[in-house]
């Protein structure tokens, strides 16, 4: 018997299956290019996977912001899973913080018993990378008004915050790449190259993927999506930027400035 209720009932869809089998051809093309140096497989699989990914998320919008699906009930369960995103966000990169201060607290002999190691010339903390923490943090500023202004249907302001937003993520990326280019030492360079590699770069991959969340919003903001009422896409990729810069801050701390003295 038919009972109205307030969760959305998603009709059946090809996406998740065929998301899988691409995230697992994307596993398999890694296989290929480590030991075959095959790169071919990868850029298909990445291809495969970002053209379904659209698709999902077309669909997405559409039960969103034309069907009308999301009603209060659905809004607050896209919220939690966000938030329980996010948490796992947290302990992954919780590893590679265990990693540097099980490293740095009690170095081994083998990087000369202190730390950083003493063959390494390390970043200077008050040059690209404090720069990159202004600009970050300038980030966070301006998603922080973009956000207020479309909760007050300050139409210009949500966009003029959230254009500036964007460009400085992709400041961010670029300064990223040019320290990593100047860099005097690579991934191989004793725990210390891995960690900083490993965490920095996760980091910036996570950076590229917000910028991206967000220009996506930007779009959907000029489409006429998403308003005061209704905006959860852009609240979770807003809470997803926050949770950026905080990493960033900790990374700053404990790899480039406490790493330095």
């Amino acid at each position: 018997m038919f009972r109205a209720n307030p969760f959305h009932l998603v009709d059946q869809s090809p996406w998740p299956i065929m998301a899988s089998l691409c995230a697992f051809l994307v596993a398999g093309s890694l296989i290929f290019l480590m030991h075959m140096k095959i790169t071919v497989l990868l850029f298909i699989s990445v291809f495969l996977l970002s053209l379904i990914s659209f698709m999902w998320w077309r669909d997405v919008v559409r039960e969103s912001s034309f069907l009308g699906f999301h009603m209060n009930m659905v809004q607050q369960g896209l919220r939690i899973g966000m938030m329980l995103f996010i948490v796992s966000e947290i302990f992954f990169f919780f590893g590679f913080f265990w990693t540097l201060f099980h490293s740095s607290l009690a170095p081994v002999s083998e990087v000369g018993g202190v730390w950083p190691p003493f063959f390494l010339n390390v970043l200077d903390p008050l040059g690209v990378p404090l720069l990159n923490t202004v600009v970050l943090l300038s980030s966070g500023v301006s998603v922080t008004y973009s956000h207020h202004s479309v909760v007050f249907n300050n139409y210009e302001g949500c966009v003029k915050g959230l254009m500036i937003t964007v460009l400085l993520g992709v400041l961010f990326t670029m300064l990223q790449g040019m320290e990593y280019y100047d860099s005097s030492f690579n991934i191989s360079d004793s725990v210390y190259g891995s960690v900083f590699f490993m965490a920095t770069g996760f980091h910036g991959f996570h950076v590229l993927v917000g910028s991206i969340f967000l220009m996506v919003n930007f779009f959907r903001i000029l489409k006429g999506h998403l308003f005061m009422t209704q905006h959860v896409g852009y609240e979770c990729a807003i809470w997803y930027w926050h949770f950026v810069d905080v990493v960033w801050i900790f990374l700053y701390i404990s790899l480039y400035w406490w790493g330095s003295l």
